[in-house]
């Protein structure tokens, strides 16, 4: 029970600081999450409400990793399992389930998705990391950069407005 009320007061604190990220113009902020134990970063511009994972409505015949369609405020967005589309995994865990949230596109994106992701991991700014120099492996379209945190761990930025490009996300979200 005090697991569940901390990570409220998590949701909270990260739901105002988003606030006043958003506000801040000019700074390259993220908001960081972990998936099957890899960092990314999500730019604040483009990452939307964080929710609780609740019923979802499977969708026959998909990829295993679009786990449903969920009804978010109202509206009816596809869910995909980060990990599992970026090939880090087949299955979740049921431990990872407890701390899984979903994170929505912003609304400005135009798109009826989300992202489960297996915790949140707060917010992180430009001036808090330090840049990787791109290495000769080939990346998606919606590869960012890397960055290095002050502990020395390695954050990899998804870019969600590049999500749409990929075919096998176009193919099963239907973005345009």
């Amino acid at each position: 029970m005090a697991n569940k009320e901390a990570l409220r007061e998590l949701q909270g604190r990260l739901a105002e600081r988003l606030q006043e990220v958003h506000s801040i113009e000019h700074t390259v902020g993220w908001l960081a999450v972990e998936c099957a134990g890899h960092a990314f970063l999500f730019p604040l511009a483009e990452a939307g409400e964080i929710f609780q994972p609740g019923a979802l409505l499977s969708v026959p015949h998909t990829e295993s990793w679009f786990l449903g369609v969920a009804n978010l405020r109202g509206a009816l967005t596809g869910v995909v399992d980060l990990a599992g589309f970026l090939g880090l995994r087949d299955r979740i865990p049921t431990a990872v389930r407890e701390q899984a949230r979903v994170v929505a596109f912003n609304p400005a994106l135009e798109l009826n998705a989300a992202l489960l992701i297996d915790k949140l991991a707060g917010l992180r700014h430009a001036d808090q990391m330090t840049p990787v120099a791109p290495d000769d492996q080939p990346q998606p379209a919606f590869a960012g950069g890397r960055w290095l945190d002050v502990s020395g761990r390695l954050w990899q930025e998804l870019r969600l407005s590049m999500l749409p490009r990929d075919e096998r996300f176009l193919r099963i979200i239907g973005a345009e």
